[in-house]
Parts: C-alpha cells; structure tokens; sequence
C-alpha cells in the first residue's frame, strides 16, 4: 500500500541520515532503516543520551514503506560484488541505500504477511519480549496484530513478528465552507452518498480501502473474504464512483485545497499535519469505525540480535517518549497517550486522544487469500469504468 505522499516530513527525522555517537569501531552500534518522518529527530538524542554505555547509532530515512520492503528484499539476494569507495559510504542519499543489513526497519502492517512469508524478517526472540517494560502495557490488539504463524497469518500461539511504534486511520476531511451552502457537515460513511456531493469527492486509490468504506456502511467488514455474500455491494459502489471526481493515493488532499473537491478520503498522517495551515478545513474519524494502519519495527532475517535494538523498541514504548512521537509526528501511538490542552492544539488534539470505541470498531487491513484480492481488484476496476 502506498501511504505517506503530502508533506511527508513534516515534524520528522527530515534529513539524509542521522550519526550520532563518534566513529569508534570498538563501540556498539545500531543501525536503523526508518520511514521518512515517523521518528523526530530529538527523540534518537534522547535515547543515546540515556544509554548507558558509548554507542554509534546511525538512522536512515527512506521516503516510503515501499522501498524499505524492497530493502529487505535485496538482503535476502545474493551478495553482489560492492565497487563503492569507502568515503562514499557517509555522502547524504546513498547512506540510506546502504547494501549492509541494518539492525531494524520500518514497515507498515499490510506489508507484514509477505514478509514473513517470504523469510525477509525474523521474529522477536521471547526472552528479548519478556524484557520489555512495556510490552505488557500494550492493548492485546497491538500483540494480535503481530502474533502470526510462518505463513503470516493472524495466529494466537504463533510468534512475535513486530513492535509497533506509531499508527493511524483513514478519515473525512471536508471544506466546512464549501458544506455551509448544503446546510450540514459530513459525520460518517454514509454522508458521502448525500445529495450535492456528486463528483466533489477526491479519494484514494485503493481497493481495500473504497470497498471497505462500501463494506463499512453496509455493516461488514473491511476483511471481508467472500464480496459476492453481500447484497447490494456493487450498486453502492457505483453510487459512491458517481460522488468521486479523482482516486489518487499522492494529490488527493490538493483538490480540496484549490476548491476542486469539497471533500476528502485519506490517512490521517497525510492530513493531520496541514490542518493548522488550511483553518477552513475539518476532520472527522467515522464513529462507526475506520480501517486502521501501523509501522512496526521489523527485525532482517540475516540481522544478529542486537541488545540496543531491543532497547530502542522499549524506549518507543516509554510514555514520555510515545507522547512526544505523537506531539510532533501528529500520529497516534500504541501506548495511549493522556494530552494536556498545551501539549498539542486543537483540533488536532481531539483527534490524536484515541476514542476507544471507535478504535474497537475499527480494523487493520489483513491479509486475504489471493483470489479474494484479486476480487477486491477486479470489482473496484469495473466500477471505475462507469
């Protein structure tokens, strides 16, 4: 899934790569591939000042999930001869493509299947889990959603495959005075059927993720596994495609800002961060649930285990350190987090203080078999034909 397009940075780990620590080859080291963003930069100054012992930590970001997912694949190939000079290794941008394998990297959940199913990653070791300060503190639904069998499937008596570190939601973003001339402002799934919405919707481009919206307001589930059991599934969805001017996953919030769409469909990490700029603009998470993402920290096949990776994994955890991922990532994070009215303004307050049942009403995006995607695929192209 592509996620992360406007304004990625913002509030992030916003530059080529971060080295801190000086460059003894006696010292222990960490080295972490990472989301562009996800991580703001005081926290990694934090976490080495608090180490107990001389350590070169070296973080690379890199623009999407898409590419660290090809990253791991790359380690999993043979080992190709390396021509690169050694003082060409600390150039900014092709630090980040480094061929060494790292101690972890982010990945989002709907790429944590293929993963384990193609041996890219290892799972967590359970002495290194019952370590973990915080582990115990996390809602079971964090712990589920990284508890899989080798074929990556959800699995209560599988193995630790992950450790997530931030996530967030599909939501509503509209132009409130666009809605003034309707005379009502959009709350849930249903609303974007409403009459004066036709072609004034910009939404993103993904099966899962429209005809999960479909799904939603019919009841179901996002996960559903068998689209021909629902009645009324495809006349819906035409409606839907009759409301929806553009389907993009990178410019979908640039035509509700230029007044071409009154309304978007997006991630909340994409939108969250520009509310403070375009004041017009509102946010609403449906209260009948919302498909969820999350990024995890990942651990390669061939990485040894490292004792500061597992530290670093507990440090995210450490509420002081999730309420700051939360303040200036503008994401949410696995330890819920209480937020002081000057810790972060509103409305992007609300927003990141998590609404329990709506969380409870709400899904990741699991893995389907094959034929259901390509179900998912087939129906979502045929709809878009009209």
């Amino acid at each position: 899934m592509d996620r992360r397009s406007f304004l990625l940075s913002l509030g992030g780990l916003a530059f080529s790569q971060l080295l801190v620590g000086c460059g003894d080859n006696n010292q222990t080291k960490l080295s972490i591939q990472l989301l562009k963003g996800s991580i703001p930069g005081q926290i990694v100054d934090i976490f080495h000042q608090r180490l107990q012992q001389k350590a070169q930590l070296k973080f690379a970001p890199v623009d999407q999930i898409q590419n660290l997912y090809k990253q791991l694949q790359n380690w999993q190939e043979k080992p190709k001869s390396n021509n690169q000079q050694p003082w060409t290794r600390w150039i900014p941008f092709m630090s980040a493509q480094t061929t060494s394998v790292v101690d972890l990297v982010s990945l989002g959940d709907y790429w944590l299947k293929a993963a384990i199913e193609q041996k890219l990653i290892q799972p967590l070791e359970e002495a290194e889990i019952k370590q973990f300060k915080s582990w115990s503190g996390l809602d079971d639904r964090w712990r589920q959603l990284v508890t899989r069998n080798d074929q990556g499937y959800l699995d209560s008596q599988g193995k630790v495959w992950a450790a997530p570190y931030r996530w967030g939601s599909t939501v509503i973003v509209y132009d409130r005075h666009k809605f003034q001339q309707l005379g009502w402002q959009p709350q849930d799934w249903g609303d974007l059927w409403r009459d004066g919405l036709r072609s004034r919707i910009s939404i993103i481009d993904n099966p899962r993720e429209v005809i999960g919206i479909v799904l939603k307001k019919l009841g179901k589930s996002y996960n559903t596994e068998n689209l021909d059991t629902v009645a009324n599934l495809e006349t819906e969805l035409k409606s839907l495609n009759q409301q929806v001017k553009i389907y993009t996953n990178n410019n979908y919030l640039e035509p509700l800002i230029i007044g071409d769409t009154w309304l978007a469909v997006g991630w909340s990490s994409d939108v969250l961060p520009i509310l403070a700029s375009y004041p017009q603009l509102s946010v609403v998470i449906p209260p009948s649930g919302t498909a969820m993402w999350a990024d995890l920290w990942v651990r390669p096949t061939s990485a040894k285990n490292n004792d500061l990776s597992s530290k670093w994994i507990d440090f995210c955890w450490q509420p002081e350190i999730a309420k700051q991922i939360i303040i200036k990532t503008k994401t949410n994070s696995p330890m819920f987090a209480n937020l002081a009215p000057n810790d972060i303004q509103d409305p992007i307050r609300s927003f990141l203080e998590t609404n329990r049942q709506v969380f409870n009403k709400s899904e990741f995006l699991l893995a389907l078999p094959t034929s259901t995607t390509k179900q998912y695929e087939s129906l979502f192209t045929k709809i878009k034909t009209f």
